[in-house]
Parts: structure tokens; C-alpha cells; sequence
């Protein structure tokens, strides 16, 4: 799955569009190297993203082409 579908679907990032701003702006990164909008994401990966001042880190937990409000919360895990 993409990296800005993903973050759009989980609603780590409530708009594709902006996450896949974030991504071009190199703010995300997928285990430790900056990533683009369209590299792949699998289960088990860390994804980072910087907001601001603060970075916040995600494994992620399972794919899946659309979740319900209730289901996203369980496709990471924020570490």
C-alpha cells in the first residue's frame, strides 16, 4: 500500500493531499530513511513523522484498502 494511502486511511493524517505533502516535504520517514509519497508500506514497518517540533513514531499493524473511524486506531501502534 502506498505511504499516503496508508496515513490517510488509519487518519494518522486526515487528508491524503496533506500526507502526501508531508511526504514531499521530507517529513516522514519508513525505518529510518526518508520516504515519498508512493513508496510502499508493509506490516511491521516504523513510520515517523515530524509535526512541528514533535516527532511521532508508528509501527504499522496491518493494511487494509478502507477502515471504519473505529478500525483505523487498529492498524498502528504509536511507540
Amino acid at each position: 500500500m502506498r505511504l499516503d494511502k496508508f496515513l490517510k486511511v488509519s487518519r494518522i493524517i486526515k487528508r491524503r493531499t496533506v500526507a502526501n505533502e508531508a511526504c514531499s516535504g521530507g517529513r516522514v520517514q519508513i525505518n529510518d530513511k526518508v520516504a515519498k509519497p508512493g513508496n510502499t508500506v508493509k506490516v511491521g514497518d516504523i513510520i515517523s513523522i515530524q509535526f512541528g517540533n514533535s516527532q511521532k513514531r508508528f509501527e504499522v499493524l496491518d493494511l487494509v484498502e478502507n477502515a471504519q473511524k473505529d478500525q483505523a486506531s487498529s492498524l498502528y501502534r504509536e511507540l
